[in-house]
């Protein structure tokens, strides 16, 4: 499980980033879509790190509100 953050694109699709993975970033036009979409991209995302024989990155990321 990773957090994530979701946001309306400025195109009408709907932006799911995964910050504690650099770079892993996805999109769908509702936000269920995005959301699966980003679990897909998550998964893929750290096969390769685990490919490379890389560490996964710890989810720590704090959420807060201000």
């Amino acid at each position: 499980m990773r957090k994530v953050i979701v946001y309306p694109g400025e195109d009408g699709y709907w932006v799911v980033e995964c910050p504690t993975l650099p770079g892993c970033i996805s999109q769908g036009k509702t936000k269920e879509e995005a959301i699966a979409n980003i679990k897909e991209a998550i998964a893929l995302y750290i096969e390769v790190l685990d490919e490379r024989g890389e560490s996964v990155p710890e989810d720590r990321l704090e959420v807060v509100t201000v």
